[in-house]
């Protein structure tokens, strides 16, 4: 009490009003934290400055140039998330993320310092780091898109809160149980906890479809038609059910003067009169000798495939954290991951809500599966599915060890974790490799460009720091346009071209260059988009534009600003 008082006393009565307010005005349900205690670093890098993209020109990789380009960025998520805010609104299939536990072993870093079980802010930090990445990831949501969160019984109450408030209790489609392990924890005090949770949220879920999981043969297998029923192959279930209502229970004796009534403590499955017409129908197996207790015939021409359990993920089905840690071994030939994802368990996320053509966000991407997963479904299907993964690229305890052998900066930051893991093992898994036992493992082809997060420092003059961010915007441009290949530059303009696209951005206050511009533009063939600058907030004056004919105007930087005034004071 007595330190409640020396942090108010000093406070004006407009100061202390201001503290009511915010009192009343808090919800009486869901997660309370005390943000202003947990503040994150990456809003103090960003008090004077917004992002951007840089492309790293050496770490490109393009081995088909028919296929879209993957992208990898490198840098604080929350940076890169206000970036795709601007370069990839609502056009995401699927996001998932396998954030930290927050276990309090050394798992979940906020602001450099690793966060101990005893830190009793532990949670409010955890909850205050994902609570502003997952608000920005749903802007970049398709209204059909879904996302994926991995988590274990740490903060899987905590995050379902949290998701509820962001996407909406009634966007809520289920959680998943991923069993990752098939052995039993002997050192266990009470449970071996062999599960984790995934979390799954639609946008909208009026117009989530998930698609049709296809029948395992071991399903298939099921199905026999030993009567050759013209109805086709078929299986049976009982007649019988543990719940129901005590008034329909009854008896009945068929033609064939088999006797049918339900167990003790079970119920009809049927109504009389419904059995009576199964039966009328054909519907009910007496088995071969035709003197056995009815069952009732179920055709697989009638069952509904791809039903999603929603219970248990096995091993068997879609692999285990050890299978994980070997396959990364197996490609970097190193154990650096000690819970890596299973490729397999990715791609069936990334299956029930993404055609062949879907876009794939990992902005937690760690060792690089969702990347590898996305590369092997198209390699499996012909898909031309793209993915975008962001990662930082901390040294994860190298620290010290490479200080003491005097790297230079440029050294050491080639083994955080991004240019040491995330990037290697996409390059490998594109390019092909030799695993661990010096085999020839073939790539599975694919495009990817790399990108670190930048920023541009706010002036007093917003003139000024239009102009900049405006020269400094190619990249970002590049990406939300999809078009990479630079086919013209000058002082003025910038021309890009891609898959039958062509994309120009005009840097330059003075209009006499867009002569030259448009006649360039004009000798190419294909949908095209301009993005012009401009430093009237209302856009471009169209009488500049009236001869460009079939272009796509944009005005320039106010799209990517109108974005950063809803994410960044400025």
């Amino acid at each position: 009490m007595e330190d409640a008082k020396e942090k108010y006393k000093d406070l004006t009565r407009e100061d202390l009003l201001e503290i009511v307010e915010k009192m009343e005005s808090r919800k009486k349900y869901g997660l309370i934290w005390d943000e202003e205690k947990v503040k994150e670093q990456f809003e103090k890098d960003s008090v004077n400055a917004l992002p951007i993209l840089k492309e790293i020109k050496g770490k490109e990789i393009k081995t088909k140039s028919d296929e879209p380009i993957n992208i990898l960025i490198e840098g604080d998520n929350y940076h890169a998330l206000s970036v795709l805010n601007f370069t990839h609104q609502g056009k995401v299939d699927v996001i998932y993320i396998d954030p930290p536990y927050n276990t309090g072993n050394k798992d979940f870093k906020y602001n450099d310092n690793f966060i101990e079980k005893e830190d009793s802010y532990r949670h409010s930090k955890w909850i205050s780091f994902m609570s502003k990445r997952l608000r920005l990831s749903k802007n970049i949501l398709k209204d059909s898109g879904v996302i994926f969160i991995s988590i274990d019984d740490n903060e899987q109450a905590q995050l379902k809160i949290l998701c509820d408030e962001i996407f909406g209790q009634d966007n809520f489609v289920g959680t998943l149980i991923w069993n990752k392990k098939n052995v039993v924890q002997n050192d266990a005090r009470f449970f071996s906890t062999n599960h984790e949770y995934i979390h799954c949220y639609g946008k909208n879920i009026n117009n989530v479809f998930f698609n049709l999981v296809p029948r395992t043969d071991e399903q298939k297998a099921r199905y026999k038609n030993p009567d050759n029923d013209p109805r086709g192959l078929w299986t049976s279930v009982a007649l019988q059910a543990k719940s129901g209502s005590s008034s329909n229970l009854y008896e009945i004796t068929f033609e064939n003067n088999v006797k049918w009534k339900p167990v003790a403590g079970t119920f009809p499955r049927l109504s009389k009169e419904s059995l009576m017409k199964a039966y009328e129908e054909d519907r009910l197996w007496f088995g071969k000798s035709g003197e056995n207790v009815p069952r009732l015939k179920k055709y697989l021409n009638e069952v509904k495939q791809g039903v999603v359990s929603n219970s248990i993920l096995l091993p068997y089905e879609v692999g285990s954290t050890q299978l994980a840690k070997e396959t990364i071994k197996k490609i970097l030939n190193d154990n650096i991951f000690e819970t890596p994802k299973p490729v397999e368990l990715i791609k069936r996320l990334i299956r029930l809500n993404s055609d062949k053509k879907g876009l794939i966000l990992d902005f937690m991407a760690g060792s690089g599966t969702t990347g590898h997963s996305v590369l092997d479904l198209n390699k499996e299907d012909g898909g031309k599915r793209q993915f975008i993964l962001c990662t930082n690229n901390e040294l994860n305890g190298l620290e010290k060890e490479l200080q003491e052998k005097c790297l230079s900066k440029k050294e050491i930051q080639e083994h955080g974790i991004c240019r040491r893991v995330t990037y290697p093992r996409i390059e490998k898994v594109i390019k092909g490799y030799k695993n661990s036992k010096d085999e020839k493992v073939e790539g599975l082809g694919g495009n990817l460009k790399y990108f670190k997060t930048g920023f541009i420092k706010k002036t007093i003059n917003k003139d000024d720091m239009k102009i900049k961010l405006t020269r400094e915007c190619t990249e970002m441009l590049c990406i939300r346009e999809g078009v990479f290949d630079g086919k013209k530059k000058s002082d003025d303009y910038a021309i890009f071209e891609q898959g039958g696209r062509i994309m120009a951005v005009y840097y330059s206050i003075e209009r006499k260059g867009l002569k030259e511009l448009k006649k360039q533009m004009d000798k190419m063939k294909g949908e095209k988009v301009l993005y012009c600058f401009t430093l009237d907030p209302l856009g471009l004056d169209k009488t500049d534009f009236s001869s460009w004919k079939d272009t796509q105007l944009e005005p320039i930087p106010q799209k990517i600003l109108e974005v950063y005034e809803e994410i960044y004071e400025y």
